[in-house]
């Protein structure tokens, strides 16, 4: 059975590992076929994590850095489309940097100061005897499924720093956390843990937002949003070995569907036509 905790892992060499993360956790959820073909058709770098990726380096003090783009590399209308704005990012990137314009780069500065300026986060991220980017490996001993979590930091407590372009307000996140499934993330970087070491933790999250004046704040699940999560992760771990086990990673049923009308509609047609 796997069991490790691994320290200053490379992006690269951790999501290349075969384990179950718990974004793949939640594909399965979704839909055992999307996560077969996720895992046969890997997306390429996408512009639009660069922002979080950068702050998650910036808090953490580990991880890709950013590298701002020379402003005369840039058209006239400020975009990176020019040959030589282009050749500067594909080399930025193998690089291991991430390439920002100066506005993101002072964007990610401010963003990061705003979380290390809230008293908890900071103290979350600097608790004595933690790591940031500790990359957990283990083995369910129900389902025998290899599983992987990469925690931001994991000290005493379990941290997950977010940013987010809705509010960081409790009633936004816990919108935020229903519509990304981020109980389903808790539960299953909490049981990969357990698996591995035998002991729990408390996991918190850190929230950013993403316009000024970037506010934070630290939030943590309920008792039943946490035992959400359990449940789904384990779910999530049955249907990999079961799909696994039959090489049958099925989309919607096959049946025919009897449709009724979504409350909405009702409203709208006794609205209208009653």
């Amino acid at each position: 059975m796997t069991a490790e905790i691994t320290h200053d892992m490379p992006d690269t060499e951790y999501h290349a590992r075969p384990e179950l993360s718990s974004t793949q956790a939640r594909q399965l959820l979704d839909s055992p076929a999307r996560y077969a073909y996720a895992r046969t058709h890997p997306q390429g770098h996408k512009a639009s994590f660069d922002l979080g990726t950068a702050v998650h380096s910036r808090v953490l003090g580990t991880g890709a850095q950013i590298i701002p783009i020379p402003v005369e590399l840039l058209a006239t209308n400020g975009a990176a489309s020019t040959k030589a704005a282009k050749e500067f990012i594909e080399q930025a990137r193998a690089d291991g940097l991430i390439p920002v314009k100066e506005e993101m780069a002072v964007e990610v500065h401010e963003m990061s100061e705003a979380v290390l300026a809230h008293p908890n986060a900071r103290l979350l991220f600097e608790q004595e005897g933690g790591h940031a980017e500790a990359s957990v490996f283990a083995t369910d001993p129900d389902t025998g499924v290899e599983m992987r979590a990469r925690f931001d930091f994991l000290g005493k407590h379990a941290v997950d720093l977010k940013t987010t372009a809705k509010e960081a307000s409790a009633s936004g996140f816990a919108k935020s956390a229903a519509n990304f499934q981020y109980e389903v993330q808790q539960g299953h970087y909490l049981d990969t843990l357990e698996f591995a070491t035998g002991e729990t933790r408390k996991f918190v999250f850190v929230v950013v937002e993403t316009a000024p004046p970037y506010l934070t704040a630290v939030h943590m699940l309920d008792r039943d949003f946490a035992e959400m999560g359990k449940v789904k992760a384990r779910r999530a771990r049955e249907i990999y070995a079961e799909c696994t086990a039959s090489g049958i990673w099925p989309g919607y049923p096959t049946d025919i569907g009897l449709i009724p009308p979504p409350m909405f509609a009702v409203y709208d047609f006794q609205d209208n036509f009653s």
